[in-house]
């Protein structure tokens, strides 16, 4: 992207999300992950009104009886934003690709952790590690993020999820907040283990972007359609109600798989529509862990 183009849409990008962190998210975003940047300090006899979460199952089992972990805060919370950068991002049918609500989203959350004066940092991948941006504050650092988030190119347009939980698992040694944003459009299906894994030594948060075109095939007669991560086209026939309602069973069931999937790791998630609000989805995200 050529210079002066790229930093017109970095402002932009800046101009908006960072508006919406000051005046939407300013106080969920706190409430939401409060407590989150902590560091272990001691066990204790579980008490009526302790946070069942913060259960040491290993003691517990040693003495039959609960008890559970005291942590105490840090001065500050490292967040961690996962970012799929693969093929199946590259669409979109109501206004905008994939890709630009992901780079919204990321950069919204990326200025509301800095006015809580966390680090942020950045994992891209498709079915690779594309990019590792480790931690940090600042403004600078925070207009950096964008600029990649725009700008970069992935080598590879295939997805493998699990790659990226069980780098944010190696790289970051000390808990942190991980948002993993990314259409889940994952073949191997692989990462539903890596998930709960990575989510017992992180807060792992995970966020869905699709496109409505995805879950419902318009009925517009004969279609090419191409997978963008593996390049295979075949033409189909949208005017099949059979095909149709085929397709919509199909993405019904992944969805409900997904959100087995998330349910069973207690990762907390939230589906978004290209076409929707994400600021409602964050805001609904957010009421659910207060």
């Amino acid at each position: 992207m050529e210079s002066t183009e790229l930093l017109k849409k970095v402002r932009r990008i800046e101009i908006k999300t960072r508006g919406l962190s000051s005046n939407i998210f300013a106080g969920q975003y706190r409430s939401a992950f409060k407590g989150r940047g902590m560091a272990f300090s001691e066990v204790r006899e579980y008490q009526f009104g302790d946070d069942i979460r913060d259960i040491d199952w290993n003691v517990t089992a040693r003495f039959n009886r609960p008890y559970i972990k005291v942590f105490e805060e840090e001065r500050e919370m490292t967040v961690m934003l996962l970012i799929d950068i693969s093929g199946s991002l590259d669409f979109g049918t109501s206004g905008q690709l994939k890709k630009d609500m992901v780079t919204e989203i990321a950069a919204t959350l990326a200025f509301s952790a800095i006015q809580n004066n966390d680090k942020i940092g950045v994992i891209f991948f498709s079915d690779r590690i594309e990019k590792f941006i480790p931690p940090k504050k600042g403004k600078k650092h925070i207009l950096y993020i964008i600029r990649e988030l725009l700008d970069f190119r992935a080598e590879s347009r295939r997805t493998n999820i699990r790659l990226g939980m069980e780098y944010l698992t190696r790289a970051i040694k000390k808990r942190c907040t991980a948002f993993v944003i990314s259409d889940f459009i994952d073949n191997t299906e692989e990462f539903k283990n890596s998930l709960t894994i990575a989510n017992r030594k992180h807060d792992l948060v995970a966020i869905q972007v699709y496109d409505r075109r995805v879950a419902e095939l318009p009925s517009v007669g004969l279609m090419k359609v191409k997978d963008a991560e593996t390049g295979y086209e075949q033409w189909i026939n949208t005017s099949s109600a059979k095909l149709r309602n085929a397709h919509h069973a199909w993405w019904s069931k992944k969805q409900a798989q997904l959100s087995e999937a998330f349910t069973k790791s207690n990762v907390d998630a939230v589906s978004v529509r290209t076409d929707q609000d994400y600021v409602k989805a964050l805001l609904s995200l957010f009421a659910k862990r207060n």
